[in-house]
């Protein structure tokens, strides 16, 4: 067996500087010389020399080296990929090391649909569990990078497999078609598919890969409708939910999204049919983002939200 000092020293001898390789995760995730020297306080050229040193100790090119910007190389992708989850751990562990007492800001970006029904509606709960936690807020309407911007945890819908950051799955999601129960008694439940695509639907613009619209549920359920009449279309799911909610439609229903509405009778199912959407929800660490107590409590919340009350 090995002893401790020769394994360090094969260490030294595969990775000749650790310096090099903070310096080049920073400008990969920042995609820029000048950010990642900002950031870590030193001179555009001292990162230029530190990231010169490792493509010459690897013997490859890690950067394209644009006119006016830098771009990972497919060596440089892969080794960032492996640096930026080895130092995300070793922040965590240095980050509970130090004990500290003060829990900084956390930031959750979600979609607003998904801030809306999902996360607001419990927030209590987290509270209680988490009395210290300042939390932030922030919507994006489409997946974003997040090596440019301040966030702990982005909640994505997707495969899971995304280059900025580490997922971890929160759960799958159905989809069928919901309205209120006065909208349901004063129109009845459509007896068919091709019924149910006669009435009033209320549509919403896809801003996440994966969400279906009313003509590609119809498709997935198995039928072909002539063109879709709507009674309202709108460019955010939230007001799609809130009109039929208020008795202007059938709208369609992401059950993870509605458990709050369904449950308390809001919302009602309009037929059994449902259809499996083919991606889920994650929770996405950025890469140099420290994996906190706290996030892997805010990420359990996130999960636990998906039981029925």
């Amino acid at each position: 067996m090995k002893s401790v000092n020769e394994g360090a020293k094969g260490y030294r001898r595969l990775i000749p500087s650790l310096t090099a390789l903070v310096e080049f995760e920073a400008v990969a995730r920042l995609s820029s010389f000048t950010l990642a020297a900002n950031e870590l306080g030193v001179t555009p050229a001292a990162v230029s020399r530190q990231i010169r040193f490792l493509e010459e100790s690897l013997g490859v090119r890690v950067f394209h080296r644009l006119h006016r910007s830098i771009k990972l190389t497919s060596d440089g992708e892969a080794l960032y990929l492996v640096v930026a989850e080895s130092m995300q751990r070793i922040a965590g562990v240095f980050d509970r090391l130090s004990n500290e007492s003060e829990e900084r800001e956390l930031v959750l970006a979600t979609t607003a649909a998904f801030s809306h029904f999902r996360v607001v509606p419990t927030l209590l709960e987290l509270k209680r569990a988490q009395p210290q936690l300042k939390l932030r807020l922030t919507t994006q309407m489409f997946t974003a990078d997040l090596r440019h911007h301040e966030v702990d945890i982005a909640v994505r819908f997707g495969n899971g497999k995304w280059r900025d950051g580490t997922s971890s799955f929160l759960f799958d999601e159905d989809v069928f078609p919901v309205c209120s129960p006065a909208w349901l008694q004063a129109h009845g439940s459509p007896q068919s598919l091709a019924e149910l695509a006669k009435v009033q639907l209320i549509e919403s613009d896809s801003t996440s890969e994966g969400w279906m619209d009313w003509e590609t549920w119809f498709q997935a359920a198995g039928i072909r409708p002539p063109r879709l009449q709507y009674a309202l279309r709108c460019s955010l799911y939230t007001d799609a939910i809130q009109a039929s909610l208020r008795g202007q439609g059938v709208a369609l229903g992401w059950r993870r999204l509605l458990t709050e509405l369904l449950g308390t009778g809001e919302l009602v199912r309009m037929t059994e049919a449902t259809i499996k959407a083919g991606d889920s929800y994650y929770a996405v660490i950025p890469h140099g983002r420290t994996i906190t107590p706290t996030t892997s409590a805010v990420i359990d919340w996130l999960r636990g939200n998906t039981t029925s009350r």
